[in-house]
């Protein structure tokens, strides 16, 4: 689940390894190319860890991160 704290959604995501954590990534790299909104985000082998804020409205959660973190999920189905 999303977790909506200090102006900031943000989720973890864990794979079955390092390969499935990075084509998650390259996935989610590819959709927020195309809403042109870009998630800050790490990566530890088999973990993802997105943090997603819209830097433009003064790093604040707006529509722009939770229809984003929407598609993300939906990657997942």
């Amino acid at each position: 689940m999303w977790k909506e704290e200090n102006n900031k959604l943000s989720r973890t995501f864990k794979f079955e390894d390092f390969s499935e954590a990075f084509a998650f990534m390259t996935r989610v790299a590819l959709l927020a190319e195309t809403q042109n909104h870009h998630p800050d985000w790490s990566n530890a082998w088999n973990k993802v860890h997105i943090d997603l804020s819209t830097h433009d409205a003064g790093n604040k959660v707006t529509d722009k991160d939770r229809n984003l973190a929407k598609a993300i999920d939906k990657l997942l189905k």
